[in-house]
This record gives C-alpha cells, sequence and structure tokens, in this order.
C-alpha cells in the first residue's frame, strides 16, 4: 500500500493506533505477540514513520542527535549506547553524528543543520573555540558533554577530571612506585581533557611530595594505541625509566602495556600501568587493566534527561553544570 498510514497498520492488524506508535517507537511495554502482529503489518503494507508530519502535529520529531568526535573510539561508541538506552526510556530515537574532530562540523551540528528535524543536540565537542559557539543560533536546544571548559548559554555534562587524574595517580603512589610517568600530555590548548588530567596527575605528585620530572611526560600527538606504544618506548629508553604510567585513556594504557613486554619486562612486576574510560576490552586484556571508570549511564541520563527538559521547558532558563560520577577501578596491571 502506497504511503500506508498509521492508521492502515493499527487496522491491518487490529489493534489500536496508539499500540502500533509504541511498536514502531521501540516501546517494550508491548506483548510480544501483539508486537509481532503489529511488525507483520508494517511490513505488509511497507509503512514507513513520517518524522515531518509528526513534527508539524507537535512541535517535536523524537529525534535528538548525539555528535562525537570519533565513533570509532570505543569510549564515544559506549556512550552512543549509553546515550541510546536513556533516550530509550523517553520513546526518543537518536541520530549518532561523527564531527571527526572538525570545529566547522561541530558547529554545524550545534546549530541543528545536520538535521532540521532534531529537537536538541548532545555535543562532545573537541576544537569548537568558545567564541564561535557563543554566537551558533540558539534557537536547538544544546547539552555539551565532556571537560571542554565553556561559558555559553548551554548545559553541560561531565566528569571530574582533575579529580578522576589525582585518583589515578595516588592509587600508583599508593602501591610504592616512586618514579610515576604520565602518557597522555599534550601540547594543543585545545585539548582540554589531556590539560585537565595532567592537572591531576602534578597535583597528586606534590601532594605526595614527589617532584615533577618532565622527561617522564612525554607530549602524545593523540590517545591511540600506537601512541601509548611509542611513548612508552621512549620512557623504557630513559637512563631512569619508570615504574608506574598513568595513561590517560585506556587506549594509551594498551599501546604502553605492548611497549613494556614489547622490552622484556612485565606488567605490573617492572611497571605498573593504569588507564582512564574503563572501555570493555580493559576487563579482558592480559593483564586486564586498572582504570577511572567514568559513570557512562549516569552521564547518558543526565544529558537526554537535560536536552528533553530544555525542549519542553523555557529555553532561556538557567543552563546547569551537571557532574557523573567516576571510580577507581583495580585489576591486574597494578596490583
Amino acid at each position: 500500500m502506497a504511503g500506508a498510514r498509521l492508521k492502515d497498520v493499527a487496522e491491518h492488524a487490529g489493534v489500536s493506533i496508539k499500540t502500533v506508535s509504541n511498536v514502531v517507537r521501540g516501546n517494550v511495554r508491548v506483548a510480544e505477540h501483539t508486537r509481532q502482529r503489529v511488525l507483520n503489518a508494517v511490513e505488509e503494507l511497507d509503512y514507513r514513520p513520517n518524522a515531518s508530519a509528526r513534527h508539524l502535529r507537535t512541535g517535536r520529531s523524537g529525534v535528538i542527535a548525539l555528535a562525537v568526535p570519533e565513533l570509532v573510539q570505543p569510549y564515544f561508541a559506549e556512550l552512543a549506547a549509553a546515550v541510546i538506552e536513556a533516550a530509550r526510556a523517553h520513546d526518543v530515537s537518536v541520530l549518532i553524528e561523527d564531527t571527526g574532530g572538525d570545529p566547522a562540523a561541530e558547529l554545524r551540528v550545534a546549530c541543528g543543520l545536520s538535521d532540521p528535524l532534531v529537537d536538541g543536540v548532545l555535543l562532545s565537542p573537541q576544537r569548537l573555540d568558545q567564541a564561535t559557539l557563543a554566537r551558533r543560533d540558539r534557537r536547538v536546544p544544546l547539552v555539551l558533554l565532556g571537560e571542554r571548559d565553556y561559558e555559553v548559554p548551554a548545559d553541560h555534562v561531565l566528569i571530574d577530571n582533575v579529580r578522576a587524574a589525582h585518583d589515578a595517580t595516588a592509587h600508583l603512589l599508593a602501591r610504592g612506585r616512586r618514579r610515576v610517568a604520565a602518557i597522555g600530555f599534550q601540547s594543543d590548548p585545545h585539548f582540554t581533557t589531556s590539560q585537565q588530567r595532567a592537572r591531576g596527575y602534578l597535583e597528586a605528585l606534590e601532594e605526595a611530595g614527589t617532584a615533577h620530572d618532565p622527561r617522564l611526560t612525554p607530549l602524545v600527538p593523540a590517545f591511540t594505541r600506537t601512541d601509548g606504544q611509542a611513548a612508552m618506548r621512549a620512557l623504557l629508553a630513559l637512563p631512569e625509566p619508570p615504574d608506574a604510567v598513568f595513561c590517560f585513556s585506556d587506549l594509551l594504557a594498551s599501546g604502553a602495556v605492548r611497549a613494556v613486554y614489547d622490552a622484556g619486562r612485565t606488567v605490573p612486576g617492572d611497571v605498573a600501568v593504569i588507564g582512564f574510560d574503563d572501555i570493555e576490552e580493559t576487563h579482558f586484556s592480559v593483564p586486564s587493566l586498572s582504570t577511572v571508570a567514568p559513570d557512562k549511564r549516569q552521564l547518558a541520563r543526565l544529558a537526554v534527561d537535560a536536552l528533553l527538559a530544555r525542549t519542553a521547558g523555557d529555553p532561556e532558563a538557567p543552563h546547569t553544570t551537571l557532574h557523573a560520577a567516576h571510580r577507581l577501578v583495580v585489576r591486574e596491571s597494578t596490583a
């Protein structure tokens, strides 16, 4: 049936229009046999939900956008899954955008130009500067994710990166390690995540009365396994190599562990290693990786709830900064 409507599907399946709507939107509270009957009708009639019509009727499409720098990065993939789960609880769909960290792409998403029907945007910016973001068209509600320091009219959800990095470094010092290196320092001022984790690392050293040795904090271009491996190789080549390393991401830590083993040394025997993000592979690596675990589900819930509250309420209401929890997960790499 060309141009089948919700009403047509309901009549074909012998159910109410509300039931069809619940099934199409993924509402799990529909009985399985009813859901299957509706899905069969949807397929037979070749029904396609009309988001434009819904937008005109209600003022909202039931779709939000999530934009991240690199979806291929495990942390962002896991965060996206958590956002989809949180949105599903509100019968909302999520459009995923990969900006590649390009400031023009980030601004385009922030202005709602990637899809004119989205009700709002969750954005994890990497290079978008504050001045440019402040000039954006504010008709589309925006919630920022991540550690960038912005003073703009938008809600912001993040974890305390400084405290989290401090906790990871303090954990290594408490294990009796004395030459604690850090992999993740960057010179680019846009990478606030690196700056904040560096600050937490340095604060923990100072608190323990340990002097900072700049040779133990090599710069890296990005948070990848390859960069972690290269930085660890350089550290092991020092006359006095480190006995512990705090890596600003689990991918950096994975590369660092590989370099330690390539050098004929052991983790944690010769070098204790801790990462950041608690991505899934940390549970299964050998040794399993100690890490800082941001509460991704809480972060996602806070972000989705803040965005939906903004779309349903006063767009000019005071904006807030919300903090998700983090915890230290101790595994074999520092045991």
